[in-house]
């Protein structure tokens, strides 16, 4: 393949891609720049606020739940729109309170009460509150009484409301937290599922927030192929895509996956140091948010040329992928999407949960992992049905018959009222060789 050839390829030769589905007259789904403006319609934040309170609202009012206690930090964002991030994120430190027809009411860690009673005031200032449980465990909680004074808040504005025989959901928690909600009365429910639920159908603000974080991924895609050269180490291309995300105004840059050559088969699903080497196979998959909304974007390449090999696994991956996007609609259940994917055996698995996570989809939003997750594993005991407005991510994987090598290929899609709207735009329906020689 040419250089010319090549960059003909990048810059959006018909080859490479998918067809439109959409009706005549039906505009795609827009990326627009990232800034405020006063000349486009883009972003609406306080669109998006209501929108997601709305829908965690109507999960508690279905549920048989009084109240939804939530640690998980992506429902404390989408209920408070609140976010705290970088070390935080995992300590079990931070959690909101919603009630039924009241505002959610959040204890948040340190000066971060005071900036967000400056900052995020759709809450009322009294509804920002100090609390600590004792960074997991760090604090032991036997001793001070953290967790059995923040219970005993929570009892008494139950009791307040008049909540406090009715269950609690909670969403993930540790469990002297759950002991402690048990000694003081309250009957613990699940409102994960109903969070997870109230998530999964993304209104316009946040299918354009995820298709702005698809088209930072595009560009950095383009800067990855013009660095993957023989003598490139994996960990190098991570460095690189960290710092172009960075500069695009991602949020976090949750991983980077870089694997080549021999690394390829099987999936390891981390990156190192090793030098990329001519004809290496070469598959990344790049996971940022951008305005807390998620990618999981893989893509794969040859390095300098590719073998027939290679060019046979990539075919077979773009085939079953080409397949399960075909098969997406509304009203179709997603055991059906399922049953279009390769059995575990087809590719050298003995079982489909030895092979999860290489044939497969999964819901994006604020997390990574949402609604719905569909496979060989769970769709053909429990489907669900798909609806406009889920967006999810489709992943593909095949080796190569050199025994290294293999090809690894992801979409992310919109489900619409006529179909899918794709929204990795790097070209994948062939596989793109890298500086060529």
């Amino acid at each position: 393949m040419t250089s010319a050839h090549r960059h003909g390829h990048a810059h959006g030769n018909p080859r490479f891609e998918r067809p439109s589905l959409r009706p005549d007259g039906v505009r795609p789904l827009g990326a627009p720049g990232q800034g405020a403006v006063d000349y486009e319609h883009r972003v609406d934040f306080a669109r998006l606020r209501e929108y997601r309170l709305s829908r965690a609202q109507e999960a508690l009012e279905s549920s048989e739940c009084g109240a939804f206690l939530l640690f998980d930090f992506y429902n404390i964002r989408y209920t408070t729109q609140t976010w705290i991030g970088g070390a935080l994120g995992d300590k079990m430190i931070r959690y909101a309170l919603l009630m039924r027809g009241r505002e959610p009411i959040l204890w948040d860690f340190g000066s971060a009460v005071r900036h967000h009673r400056m900052h995020s005031d759709w809450m009322p200032q009294e509804n920002h509150r100090a609390g600590f449980l004792g960074f997991r465990g760090a604090v032991d909680p036997e001793g001070g009484g953290l967790m059995r004074d923040a219970v005993a808040e929570i009892v008494s504005l139950l009791r307040a409301e008049g909540l406090a025989d009715a269950p609690v959901g909670v969403d993930i928690v540790e469990p002297p937290f759950l002991f402690e909600l048990q000694r003081q009365g309250l009957r613990v429910a699940d409102a994960q599922q109903r969070m997870l639920d109230a998530r999964v159908i993304k209104s316009q603000d946040e299918i354009m927030l995820l298709n702005q974080a698809a088209a930072m991924v595009d560009g950095v895609y383009q800067d990855i192929v013009e660095a993957l050269r023989p003598g490139v180490r994996e960990n190098e291309i991570v460095a690189l895509a960290n710092a172009r995300l960075y500069e695009y105004g991602s949020d976090q840059v949750e991983a980077i996956n870089a694997i080549s050559g021999e690394r390829c088969n099987p999936h390891p699903h981390n990156f190192t140091d090793r030098i990329i080497r001519p004809g290496d196979q070469a598959f990344f998959d790049i996971i940022h948010s951008f305005n807390g909304y998620r990618t999981c974007y893989y893509r794969t390449f040859g390095v300098g040329w590719a073998t027939p090999s290679q060019e046979d696994a990539y075919k077979q991956a773009r085939e079953w992928m080409d397949r399960a996007l075909d098969a997406i609609r509304p009203g179709v259940g997603s055991d059906q999407v399922a049953a279009t994917l390769p059995r575990a055996e087809e590719f050298g698995f003995e079982s489909e949960l030895a092979a999860f996570g290489l044939q497969f989809a999964h819901g994006l939003g604020l997390g990574l992992h949402e609604r719905p997750i569909i496979s060989r594993l769970n769709s053909m005991k429990d489907p669900v049905e798909l609806r406009a407005g889920m967006v999810f991510a489709m992943e593909t994987y095949c080796p190569a018959s050199d025994g290294i090598s293999a090809a690894r290929i992801e979409e992310e899609v919109v489900v619409t009222d006529y179909g899918i709207e794709v929204l990795t735009k790097f070209p994948a329906q062939e596989l793109f060789v890298a500086n060529p020689y």
